[in-house]
């Protein structure tokens, strides 16, 4: 079996970067090239996933067919890279740490005292491990969260120290990622937080291969030279990672820095053939000259944070390019939205969008906004919660169910028309224990939704406690709102449409997640079409 290849990817002078997009631009070149890639990232919080943090927190909670709740980084290597992760390629130090302690309660160390090294550090290197070794993939990128010199990624730098030694230099290649500032007052690009970073990673015990500069200003053959100079790196391996006008850019520019040959050289591995990405420039091209232009809210509670929703967003771009058309995604705070000026704050868009969500904050907003798009027949689409609200005030208005609600904001709702799902009931816990993960779901030929899929059956992913209460299924279907997906084993509903409106679909999963560059999602793709025509 051939020998699993280990690239690491470090981070230093600031958060934010984008080691995970420069991960998944090196992954998708090497993939070009005809290796077998996946990409995997450690988080330095106590966390065991981030499924119980707020969305201010750490942005949106990704979720892999598996049932993993995941980092939102890897939602970037699923759409770079069209392959599916999994639980493996998220791993936390709360998990690690609940790992280390479940083994020491078995009594699995033999009485030993139990270590941050070895013990957790070895348990740090088997997940680092584990990832590449059903042999499946032929190079595995790990992106470490945080920034070198945090008190939290010690134990994972202090695990690649010992796994670079263990694997030997031409089976392990780091990547460390910079920030070189551009100073206005003095028209300097500086180099001295890079020095320092280096320098703590050294003091750390690694030495990295190749160093990726974040810049805004092109960076001068001077400035690679003394940033090689002084940290030791050869000045082939200073790239310049200068900002782009769209993230879909960065792999095309990795690959003019010649990242993938310089870490190729590095592991020793022959540079295949020449990367072919048609179709990626194709998309790049249809994203950069778009024929038409719409304009689409979409209503959220967490909206000043914009990767609280940074699936939804970029699934609205690769539906976009798909259309030839330029998405103009506007955020609308559901809280703001009342009775006086829901009017005024939605009027001009050519879709509209209710977001996922959970609590009753900002619900009653989300209710009248769906009474807006519904009765103006603007077209809408209704993710999970926003499926929910759609569901909610069609029987308040149309069905003349006062009262009705879900039971996760009201438990004692008079029409219960969302409810817990039964095998909820007896969970008390929140991490973890929602419907998680790919479930099917059978599709009524002929509906919206099977113009866009043009398949009767699917699979999607989920992430939700309550479901459209089925009692009601029957007097929803009379007044014109009609259950169109519905998953094949339990009958719970995953699609609603009012046929009627020119376009009016609800979904209780996540479309969003699937959703990659080369596979735009067929329901993103068939909504912008509609806000075309509107």
């Amino acid at each position: 079996m051939t020998e699993v290849k280990y690239i690491f990817v470090t981070g230093g002078v600031t958060s934010s970067l984008g080691k995970g997009i420069i991960s998944a631009s090196l992954a998708k070149l090497l993939q070009a090239r005809g290796y077998s890639v996946t990409i995997q990232k450690l988080d330095p919080y106590i966390n065991v996933d981030p499924g119980t943090l707020n969305p201010y927190e750490h942005g949106e909670c990704y979720v892999t067919s598996d049932g993993a709740e995941t980092d939102l980084d890897l939602g970037h290597y699923e759409r770079f890279l069209n392959v599916p992760t999994s639980q493996a390629n998220n791993v936390t130090t709360g998990r690690i740490y609940q790992s280390v302690i479940n083994k020491e309660r078995k009594g699995d160390y033999l009485g030993k005292t139990v270590q941050v090294i070895p013990h957790i550090t070895d348990e740090i290197k088997r997940r680092i491990k584990l990832v590449g070794s059903g042999g499946k993939f032929e190079i595995v990128i790990t992106e470490i969260g945080g920034t070198v010199g945090d008190i939290e990624s010690l134990p994972y730098i202090e695990a690649v120290r010992q796994l670079k030694w263990e694997l030997g230099p031409q089976n392990c290649v780091v990547i460390h990622l910079t920030l070189v500032p551009y100073l206005h007052a003095s028209g300097e690009l500086k180099t001295k937080p890079t020095q320092h970073s280096v320098k703590m990673l050294l003091e750390e015990g690694i030495q990295p291969d190749v160093l990726v500069l974040r810049t805004e200003r092109s960076i001068t053959e001077d400035v690679r030279r003394k940033v090689a100079l002084f940290c030791n790196v050869e000045p082939g391996a200073v790239v310049e990672s200068i900002d782009v006008s769209t993230i879909y850019e960065v792999p095309i520019r990795m690959q003019q820095e010649m990242l993938d040959l310089t870490v190729l050289r590095k592991l020793a591995l022959s540079p295949g053939h020449d990367p072919v990405l048609d179709e990626w420039k194709e998309f790049l091209r249809k994203l950069k000259n778009p024929a038409h232009r719409v304009k689409i809210a979409l209503v959220g509670k967490y909206v000043e944070l914009a990767d609280a929703y940074k699936s939804i967003s970029e699934a609205f771009i690769h539906a976009g390019a798909a259309n030839e058309t330029a998405v103009d995604l506007n955020f609308v705070h559901s809280e703001e939205i009342d009775e006086e000026n829901y009017r005024a704050k939605l009027s001009g868009y050519d879709g509209i969008v209710v977001a996922p969500g959970f609590g009753s904050r900002g619900i009653e907003g989300k209710i009248l906004t769906v009474n807006y798009a519904r009765t103006n027949d603007i077209p809408f689409f209704g993710i999970c919660l926003g499926m929910q609200c759609a569901v909610i005030e069609f029987g308040r208005n149309v069905l003349g169910l006062e009262g009705a609600h879900s039971t996760e904001i009201n438990p004692k709702a008079k029409h219960p028309v969302i409810d817990l799902m039964e095998e909820q009931k007896s969970v008390t816990e929140k991490g973890g224990t929602m419907r998680l993960g790919s479930y099917a779901c059978e599709i009524l030929h002929g509906s919206e939704s099977w113009k866009c899929y043009r398949k009767e059956e699917v699979t999607e992913r989920h992430r939700h406690r309550y479901e459209f209460n089925n009692k009601y299924l029957a007097e929803y279907r009379n007044a014109g709102m009609i259950s169109c997906g519905t998953n094949p084993q339990s009958g719970l509903v995953e699609i609603i449409e009012i046929p009627s409106n020119r376009w009016f679909v609800g979904v209780q999963f996540h479309p969003e997640y699937s959703s990659t560059v080369l596979k735009p999602h067929p329901l993103f793709v068939g909504f912008v079409k509609a806000c075309i025509k509107n």
